[in-house]
């Protein structure tokens, strides 16, 4: 039995035909595939979290629409998700509701325990009186929230809505759990990467400001006869007086002696 929090009071235990076992199967492989095949490149967060959302509403039975919400770095609070996307216009609504106005709602409540959280009558769901019942004005009746957990930590989660009631039961849970087990190792690998190419572009651009204030300093030097020591202090009290950024005012010194040279350089 898939370890899940149902929402009390409501039977959610099911027993699909075994034709409808084999093609959810078959989705599940599918959408598993495409997760496979997810490489961050050049997409930006909100991009990838869009694919893995709709990687996630060909997997999982039943799904209307779906989204991916991901948390900043030891934060479980709905004011602590910096990123999300979604499959559809009516998720986006119920996200806005659920992080932005609310802060309560099943995805909130799966972060926090970092259990699949699962209601089939989200407008008779006491755990989230105000949520709930908003919601279920909206034509959406049923929500299954999955944890994504890297290493033991909640990093988001991936929230699937259905407009009939009881549309996820412990069939979809399970392939729910599936997916959203590799899904989490997906996204956080994208992290990771997308950390390292802005340390590498922030290194990168350290060294270009390095060599032009070097370059700065040695055409002050050879203006005015300074040490090193005296060059420096030169062009930070002039970054000063101008309100100038250090390496802003060390290119324009470099660009103002490279125009003179080529000006003496003319025939």
């Amino acid at each position: 039995m898939t370890d899940y929090d149902p929402q009390p009071g409501r039977d959610t235990n099911e027993n699909p035909p075994a034709a409808q076992r084999q093609a959810d199967d078959h989705d599940l492989q599918a959408g598993l595939r495409s997760l496979a095949g997810l490489v961050a490149g050049a997409r930006s967060g909100a991009e990838l979290l869009g694919e893995v959302a709709a990687f996630a509403t060909q997997a999982i039975p039943g799904v209307a629409g779906a989204s991916v919400a991901l948390l900043q770095p030891q934060q479980v609070a709905a004011s602590h998700v910096h990123i999300r996307s979604a499959t559809a216009d009516f998720v986006s609504a119920i996200d806005a509701v659920q992080y932005q106005e609310l802060r309560e709602g099943p995805c909130i409540t799966c972060m926090q325990t970092g259990r699949a959280t699962v209601s089939g009558s989200l407008g008779s769901d006491a755990r989230w009186p105000h949520f709930g019942g908003r919601v279920a004005r909206m034509g959406v009746h049923s929500a299954l929230s999955l944890p994504l957990i890297v290493d033991e930590e909640v990093i988001g989660a991936i929230n699937t809505y259905a407009k009939t009631r009881d549309a996820f039961g412990e069939h979809a849970v399970a392939l729910g759990s599936q997916f959203a087990a590799p899904a989490a190792v997906s996204v956080r690998n994208a992290q990771l990467l997308a950390s390292a190419r802005e340390r590498t572009e922030h290194l990168q651009r350290a060294l270009a400001n390095r060599a032009v204030i070097d370059q700065a300093i040695g055409i002050i030097r050879s203006r005015t006869g300074a040490s090193t020591d005296e060059a420096v202090d030169r062009l930070k009290r002039l970054s000063q007086t101008e309100n100038v950024k250090l390496v802003v005012l060390a290119e324009q010194l470099v660009e103002e002696a490279v125009r003179r040279a080529k000006a003496r350089n003319r025939p």
